[in-house]
């Protein structure tokens, strides 16, 4: 029976991701929430168990989970057995403030971008590791974005949003790490540009007018490829930066890359 991990999953993809999951009746499904409690909303599948408190810009998020995870399971707790090692583990914890040069950048803003994308990322994944909620063959999908590769960038788009951009950068060089650490541990870690959605977060900084332009999707439909990719994923990727559904929604791949790219697609970085 697959047990996944969604940190991140009381909204936007993160939510679609562990409704998706759930859908399949031989899935335990665990998602992450600030909050005190999961959400009581009927968009949930009544089978998520939700791990409450976990809050990705704070230095014990790693620490938290582990604990919070400990107290599901066995002594009474809300998963028969206890919780065992993840087969899929997927952060995509995300947080996105625009910044331009005439106004200049922000520097809380863009603290907390890098605390939620780069930061925290390692401290969950080592928590999880020594923990032994990750062992051989489990996988770790880190959730990035085409916008945090440097070839890429472009004219064509222009500066700005420099910790968005810059904090999807470090997260990649994150990944890449983590999978030198723990290749020969037989952990394999993913680093995705899950396409360009339709998001209240991409709505709150105004980028809904790109929607259609853009080619931006449902959260629904980029968690189905996300879902699609684990479980084809294997150790000869790991430490590799993919967009697996392709070109369609990277505004720059035509300039950088060329034309007639595959699907799915390695990114620079």
């Amino acid at each position: 029976m697959p047990t996944v991990l969604v940190v991140g999953a009381t909204r936007g993809l993160g939510a679609s991701l562990v409704n998706q999951y759930a859908s399949n009746k031989d899935t335990t499904v665990f998602g992450t929430t600030r909050k005190a409690a999961g959400p009581s909303d009927s968009k949930f599948n009544e089978k998520i168990v939700w791990v409450p408190n976990i809050d990705v810009s704070e230095d014990s998020c790693g620490r938290n989970l582990v604990n919070q995870l400990g107290s599901l399971g066995g002594g009474g707790g809300m998963v028969e057995g206890g919780v065992h090692a993840f087969d899929v583990v997927i952060i995509t914890a995300g947080y996105f403030k625009t910044e331009d040069f005439t106004n200049g950048p922000n520097w809380e803003d863009e603290v907390k971008m890098y605390k939620t994308s780069a930061i925290s990322p390692p401290f969950i994944v080592h928590s999880l590791f020594r923990a032994k909620y990750l062992t051989k063959g489990s996988k770790v999908l880190l959730i990035s974005s085409e916008s945090g590769s440097i070839y890429l960038r472009h004219e064509k788009e222009g500066g700005g949003n420099y910790g968005h951009h810059a904090s999807k950068s470090a997260l990649n060089m994150v990944g890449k790490l983590l999978s030198l650490d723990l290749k020969d541990k037989g952990v394999i870690i993913s680093i995705l540009h899950p396409g360009f959605m339709r998001t209240e977060m991409t709505a709150g900084v105004g980028f809904d007018k790109y929607w259609d332009a853009g080619g931006a999707v449902t959260p629904d439909e980029a968690a189905q490829t996300l879902v699609q990719w684990a479980e084809h994923l294997d150790i000869s990727k790991t430490g590799q930066y993919w967009a697996p559904r392709g070109p369609r929604d990277i505004g720059t791949a035509e300039e950088t890359i060329g034309k007639d790219l595959p699907t799915p697609l390695q990114l620079p970085w």
